[in-house]
């Protein structure tokens, strides 16, 4: 198989620079599927978009009342974008983070997504090298350099797994040459809060049918996974992959705030044992793809 383009496109003088799912899920889509995604990612957009575009990422806010120390409270306004089907909870949480950045362009985008040919098959290392071709600092954390043989039993990875883990581990054989930072190393809820307190985002992969929302009020907290209706994974005891961008914490409530691109009109927050407990299921790789928004 061809590696991807690691070349960066030059963009127009004068604009502004800009493993969803690790799913593998279906075969190539049709024709017309990008121009339905590109209409329905405006339209998702403007019904999930709860700020107004940022032109630059805003500081780390505190609550009025309790002034708590800096640092202990932190929530970013980053622009919740809802995905558009089952499998690209990955490419919403990049549009969210693009935006965040001010480096959001919908037909950049969709380009993008052709040069790096993303299509339904979404996994952590398809999303740096997405933040890389924007021209974004990133840094990509992981616990397996590679597709883990394992997986291979999983029924959320078994469908796919022979064709995508040669196409997945040859993005990470070719991840340096290409300029895409990726570590493999443990990452702590310190790290991740010294991260967010820096006015910094990042993208993560959990078991979805773990994780869970405190603000959400009607059970099941965490179904959906496509507009045109639910689909509930929280009762299955199988892993069930899913990204969301993480937007702040709050050290005195013990929890982490979060957009989950199955959702148009809402933040999450969960508890920090939660959350840590969803992201480090086997099955993610403890994967995390830190953005810094000095991009």
């Amino acid at each position: 198989m061809t590696g991807p383009r690691c070349r960066r496109k030059q963009r127009p003088s004068g604009r502004p620079g800009p493993r969803g799912t690790r799913a593998p899920q279906h075969p190539t889509p049709d024709a017309g599927w990008t121009a339905r995604r590109a209409a329905g990612a405006a339209g998702a957009e403007a019904r999930g978009r709860d700020l107004p575009p940022q032109r630059k990422p805003a500081k780390p806010t505190a609550p009025a009342k309790g002034r708590p120390e800096r640092g202990d409270f932190v929530q970013l306004p980053v622009p919740i974008i809802q995905q558009l089907y089952h499998w690209d909870c990955g490419l919403a949480c990049s549009r969210m983070v693009l935006r965040y950045l001010g480096q959001l362009d919908d037909a950049e985008f969709e380009q993008a997504l052709q040069e790096l040919r993303l299509t339904r098959s979404i996994w952590t290392i398809d999303l740096a090298y997405l933040m890389r071709r924007f021209g974004v600092r990133h840094r990509f954390c992981t616990q397996t350099l590679g597709v883990d043989k394992g997986y291979r039993s999983q029924s959320f990875y078994r469908k796919h797994f022979d064709t995508e883990e040669t196409r997945v581990n040859q993005l990470f054989a070719q991840a340096k040459t290409c300029k895409v930072l990726v570590e493999k190393c443990r990452v702590s809820v310190q790290d991740i809060q010294a991260h967010l307190a820096q006015g910094h985002v990042a993208i993560v992969l959990v078991n979805s049918g773990v994780l869970r929302c405190d603000l959400c009020s009607s059970p099941p907290k965490y179904c959906c996974f496509t507009p045109s209706g639910p689909r509930c994974f929280c009762r299955s005891p199988d892993y069930q992959g899913h990204f969301i961008v993480l937007r702040g914490y709050s050290r005195a409530a013990g929890c982490v705030f979060y957009n989950n691109p199955a959702y148009a009109d809402r933040m999450c927050s969960a508890s920090i044992s939660n959350f840590e407990e969803a992201r480090t299921s086997y099955g993610t790789d403890e994967d995390i793809l830190f953005v810094y928004a000095d991009s």
